[in-house]
């Protein structure tokens, strides 16, 4: 069963839909067999008028048949809606389960590797992939019934009237599908290519509003501008080719399968004048007519569907990766335990030199250790090595166990980087990220309930893209309330009150103390203020060097971070004799 149901398979969003597609099962077949009725009732209306004309029968025979054809009618129709409506439903299912387990792939993926991919290209193509496998899914589920029942039961009813003519007729249709599948080539390359250059478009569209200000300084605006052109004027025309290829194809599909109406109105002729294979009336002639002509047109559809159907295998193959159910890590909760670094140290990709050095260090649940250093010594690096996105030197324990191997970080890291990361939601959501539970804690700790109290609709009030309508203390500590509702064994915080004041600092700093008490924390900072309550203090040089001791002792020992602490402080510390 596990097997059956893996969720990189089609089978698996099929499966997962029973219910709505029994009931799309149930009103198609009886909406497509209902469509047999349609021609039978306008060849009997058509055999009604001539009879009437010639006086067989009263025109009271008239309105019951077409009352009795208004209620077939009514009947089919009901049925046809309620099948577009479930099948549609299964659409939209379809499409946001694959968003949901595409967007945890992506999470779980390292920064370097999304942006790597480029992050609107990545985007944009997977959506769109995704809204054309759901596309292309639906239309196979309608087609289903609306071509292949109802083609059988139409070809049912020709074979009915004439077996002989119906075989002729029936020769041009395939005609439609052969020619359909001769064209995948072309369809499934013009699809390509536009998403392609959609991907390429959005990329460059991000580029140019990321780095509008840089390209104007530089004198590049019009270089950039001349790209950008470039770019939308490719995708332009890539798209109206694609469109080309998929929708003046069906007109054709359609003229060659309505080829067989011209041996219809020749040979039909003749069956209806007692000179062909079999003997017809009006009636007859009339049915078979529109019911070939409904099968015709259903034939086109299918031929069309074809071309849906490639479109949605490209996106398919484009997106299987991500669908991939071994590709997810999985959560396990970390208990608390110690923390052992020995001897890490870290270069960046073609550097020369490493950013950090010798750092080694060991902590215990409800230690807090302060990282600190020059500008730009690399301070945010080590918060990052924990996060195991580059490869490293030396060791990073957690209760004996090694960091990325045998323990993942995603399972035991919370991380609140310089920038607030904020969706536009309300606060409440933002916090919540969908778990359930108490937030008084956590908006306690991170000294924001003060300040909801004030926001116009408390802790449901948006805060709009990115946090725009907060100041920028307040997304801070949104983003440091999140962090304490979802409590990991190992905190690591880059410059959590560069955006506050003493006040609010030193009472997040002891809140802190209190609710994290089972967890370590690692508390990046230029901010000296509240260093002499940490348990340690780890100082980068400026050759990436990093000393591991106590406030005291850097005080005493260490003339950078004693003339650092004294720029802040305004404190003179007098060096050991």
């Amino acid at each position: 069963m596990a097997e059956r149901l893996r969720t990189d398979r089609v089978s698996y969003y099929f499966l997962k839909e029973k219910k709505v597609l029994a009931v799309t099962t149930v009103s198609g077949l009886l909406y497509n067999l209902g469509l047999v009725l349609t021609p039978w009732f306008e060849g009997q209306l058509s055999q009604y008028i001539a009879d009437i004309l010639e006086g067989l029968r009263r025109p009271s025979d008239m309105v019951l048949l077409a009352l009795c054809y208004v209620l077939a009618i009514l009947f089919v129709q009901a049925m046809r809606y309620v099948k577009r409506l479930y099948v549609r439903r299964f659409a939209n299912h379809t499409g946001l389960s694959m968003k949901e387990i595409i967007y945890v792939r992506l999470l779980a993926r390292s920064r370097q590797e999304l942006q790597g991919q480029g992050a609107g290209n990545l985007m944009t193509r997977v959506i769109s992939d995704v809204d054309a496998c759901a596309e292309g899914m639906r239309k196979f589920t309608t087609e289903v019934f609306d071509t292949g029942i109802a083609m059988a039961a139409y070809s049912a009813m020709l074979f009915y009237y004439d077996w002989r003519l119906t075989f002729l007729v029936l020769l041009f249709p395939p005609a439609a599908y052969f020619l359909a599948d001769r064209l995948k080539k072309a369809v499934t390359t013009a699809s390509r290519k536009s998403r392609e250059s959609a991907g390429q478009l959005a990329a460059g569209t991000m580029d140019r509003i990321q780095n509008a200000m840089a390209y104007r300084l530089f004198g590049e605006e019009k270089t950039q501008n001349g790209r950008y052109e470039r770019l939308l004027a490719d995708y332009e025309k890539k798209r109206i080719h694609s469109g080309l290829w998929e929708n003046t194809m069906e007109p054709l599909y359609q003229v060659i399968a309505m080829t067989g109406s011209l041996f219809i109105l020749w040979l039909g002729g003749k069956n209806v004048m007692g000179l062909g294979w079999e003997t017809w009336n009006i009636a007859a002639f009339a049915a078979y007519l529109a019911c070939f002509t409904r099968l015709a047109v259903k034939a086109s559809h299918a031929a069309h569907l074809f071309n849906a159907l490639q479109k949605a295998e490209v996106s398919w193959q484009r997106i299987h990766s991500y669908l991939i159910p071994e590709d997810t890590p999985s959560f396990t909760p970390v208990s608390p335990a110690s923390l052992t670094v020995s001897r890490v140290s870290f270069t960046y990709d073609g550097g020369s030199r490493p950013v950090i050095r010798d750092c080694s260090f060991s902590a215990r649940p409800g230690d807090i250790i302060g990282i600190t250093g020059e500008t730009a010594s690399g301070k945010s690096t080590l918060g990052r090595i924990f996060l195991m996105e580059s490869p490293h030197e030396g060791s990073i324990l957690w209760g004996g166990k090694e960091l990325g191997s045998d323990i993942s970080p995603r399972s035991l890291i919370g991380y609140m980087g310089h920038e607030a990361e904020l969706f536009s939601a309300s606060v409440e959501d933002n916090i919540r990220l969908g778990k359930p539970g108490n937030l008084q804690e956590a908006l306690w700790a991170s000294c924001l309930d003060e300040d909801i109290s004030s926001f116009p609709e408390g802790i449901r009030t948006a805060v709009g893209e990115g946090g725009v309508r907060l100041s920028g203390g307040q997304k801070a500590r949104l983003v440091l309330a999140r962090l304490v509702y979802h409590k990991r064994p190992l905190l690591i915080l880059d410059d959590p009150f560069a955006s506050v004041d003493y006040t609010t600092e030193d009472l997040i700093f002891t809140r802190l103390s209190s609710v994290c008490r089972n967890s370590i924390i690692l508390l990046i900072s230029h901010r000296l203020r509240t260093f002499p309550q940490l348990d340690k203090v780890l100082w980068i040089g400026q050759d990436g060097r990093v000393t591991a001791s106590t406030h005291q002792e850097l005080l005493a020992h260490n003339k950078e971070y004693r003339r650092l602490w004294e720029i802040q402080t305004g404190e003179r510390s007098s060096p050991p004799a």
